[in-house]
């Protein structure tokens, strides 16, 4: 996947893949909202910060280090003399009590506080889109900072150039129990990512396994008023679609409900969002943007297989009759349809409850919107590729003196999020007040959690309200989580955050059961060499498969498509693929 490619739709997505690396927790909220409770906050939170911290940056008051467990000692040792790590900083829904400011405020003084490191930001960036090209360009120009987090291919480029520090010594001397057991909870593949000839040279971020499907939602208050049994197969989300577009949803005597929702891009490549079409093709046994075992066992790349043209003539023919919405090319963002009740269904995530959801029960509150995991293969299996085990990482700039620091630093905000820091309390007093989430204010985007962590969660969960697990024992995040499930047990759909999260984990549990057959895949970006045509093959690949959904060319067409893509590129790209996956 190039970058440009990857980085296509913005903010939007960037947000979507906070919620969902954070569980749910980083989903957006009402602006409104959230500024009206932060400006009442502000002054309560100026004196709870001056009892907590002492107004200044001054040495905690009860500081963590009577419950590091004596292997952490290092771990979490404090810099005797403070060192100060200059890195980039992306920000996002966050707001700031009276005094503090987005360098210097109550979290950077904690960490301080807790590790003797004084951040210092080189530059900022308001969204991962501009952060990703402010990146791109401290690359080029060779001005890095001390530490940052990058994307897959920089980090290749990065570690070709020989620009950064090897962590391989630091990471056995300084990581924390904690931050070592998520990494070992990948069986070392996270870690073998990070990794370029037996050596470590970045800290990667782990992906949640529930973040891989792509379900189907769709309002069960409309399939039960037209007495729809719920769909399993490919025709059952056809005709539920075709019925759903003759309702008169807003009682004006036109049926105006458009078809499914579809992503400009049609296919998400390593992570899913709204939108995409992932699960259609799986069902025929294909897998685009993706690059899996062919008959031989050896990579191939699904884009260009036979089971993509046979998903191809279903989509189109569903464009034709309006099963898709027919204007999908034209939208700038189709969650628009859903967050309107313009449309009843549509493909997502499991954690679609935050977003677009939240926006369509606000919009109206008889809206009830329940997931399957459809459609079903003909075998019926629901079929899902995995996602890649990481695609981000924490590195330090070779030259920089303390590369440890950035690992301090990681061991510290994860053990608060972790809930394993009792002196985080304190924080999180404050974040609750100001209506946001602390991990907003981590220095880095780059949250740990277990590969299986919502299903962890959702267990935690279930037991919590079932009374069979103190609430006291949870988490924060679960903890939120089963405050929530009770604020919309009492009061349905009132608090929107409640509904959300409450929503998202419980209904997770309907279909994490479902039977699925597991598509293992190899994922690789393109050597330096065949950057750009990798690149135009992207192109030619979303255009192609536009053209033949909406018609604008013959199915016949995805065979010059594959010809061109294998002479173009391709087959160096495979070839590559193959020698690093060996």
């Amino acid at each position: 996947m190039t970058r440009a490619g990857a980085r296509r739709g913005g903010a939007r997505r960037d947000g979507e893949r906070r919620t969902a690396e954070a569980g749910g927790a980083g989903a957006i909220a009402s602006a409104a909202k959230r500024a009206t409770r932060a400006a009442a906050a502000l002054a309560v939170c100026a004196l709870a910060l001056t009892a907590c911290f002492g107004g200044g940056g001054g040495q905690a008051q009860d500081g963590a280090d009577a419950d590091v467990p004596p292997a952490d000692r290092q771990a979490y040792a404090k810099y005797e003399t403070p060192v100060t790590l200059r890195i980039p900083h992306q920000y996002s829904d966050i707001e700031l009590p009276e005094g503090d400011t987005s360098e210097n405020n109550f979290v950077s003084r904690y960490l301080g506080e807790q590790t003797g490191i004084s951040i210092k930001y080189a530059w900022e960036a308001p969204s991962g889109v501009q952060y990703a090209a402010k990146m791109d360009y401290a690359i080029r120009s060779g001005d890095l900072p001390d530490a940052f987090v990058v994307d897959r291919q920089q980090f290749r480029e990065l570690t070709a150039a020989g620009v950064l520090a090897d962590l391989t010594d630091v990471y056995a001397a300084y990581a924390s129990t904690l931050v070592k057991s998520f990494y070992e909870a990948t069986d070392g593949k996270a870690l073998q990512e990070a990794s370029i000839g037996g050596r470590l040279y970045g800290l990667p971020n782990v992906a949640i396994e529930a973040d891989a499907p792509t379900y189907l939602w769709l309002r069960q208050d409309w399939l039960d008023k037209l007495g729809l049994a719920p769909p399993r197969t490919l025709e059952d989300i056809a005709r539920i679609a075709t019925a759903f577009r003759a309702i008169d949803r807003d009682g004006d005597g036109k049926p105006d409900t458009v078809g499914i929702p579809v992503d400009r891009e049609m296919v998400y490549g390593e992570k899913t969002g709204n939108n995409g079409l992932n699960s259609v093709f799986a069902a025929f046994g294909a897998y685009p943007r993706k690059w899996v075992a062919g008959p031989d066992g050896l990579p191939v790349y699904g884009s260009v297989q036979p089971e993509a043209k046979s998903a191809l003539a279903l989509l189109a023919g569903w464009y034709r009759t309006g099963v898709l919405d027919q204007q999908f090319m034209l939208r700038q963002d189709p969650q628009d349809l859903v967050a309107e009740n313009k449309a009843g269904i549509f493909f997502g995530p499991w954690w679609a409850p935050y977003y677009p959801l939240s926006k369509s029960i606000s919009q109206d509150t008889k809206a009830d919107w329940r997931v399957y995991a459809v459609p079903l293969d003909e075998a019926g299996r629901f079929n899902v590729s995995e996602a890649p085990v990481t695609d981000r990482y924490l590195v330090v700039r070779k030259g920089y003196a303390y590369p440890e620091a950035a690992l301090k630093l990681l061991n510290v905000f994860t053990r608060i999020e972790r809930n394993q820091d009792p002196a985080a309390k304190r924080l999180l007093a404050v974040t609750e007040q100001l209506d946001t989430q602390l991990r907003n204010y981590y220095p880095f985007d780059l949250l740990l959690d277990y590969p299986d962590a919502i299903a962890q969660r959702h267990d935690r969960l279930a037991k919590a309200l079932a009374g069979e697990l103190d609430p006291a024992q949870l988490d924060q995040e679960t903890k939120r989580l089963y405050e929530d499930s009770l604020t919309e047990r009492e009061s349905p759909r009132k608090n929107l955050d409640a509904w959300s999260g409450s929503t998202a984990y419980q209904l997770w549990g309907s279909v994490e059961r479902t039977e699925t057959e597991k598509i293992g895949a190899f994922f690789a970006d393109p050597p330096p060499s065949i950057a750009a045509e990798w690149s135009r093959l992207l192109n030619l690949e979303t255009e192609t498969y536009a053209k033949i959904i909406t018609g604008e060319l013959p199915l016949s067409a995805f065979e010059d498509y594959v010809k061109r893509w294998h002479a173009e590129g391709g087959d160096r790209m495979t070839g590559a693929v193959r020698a690093a996956s060996s």
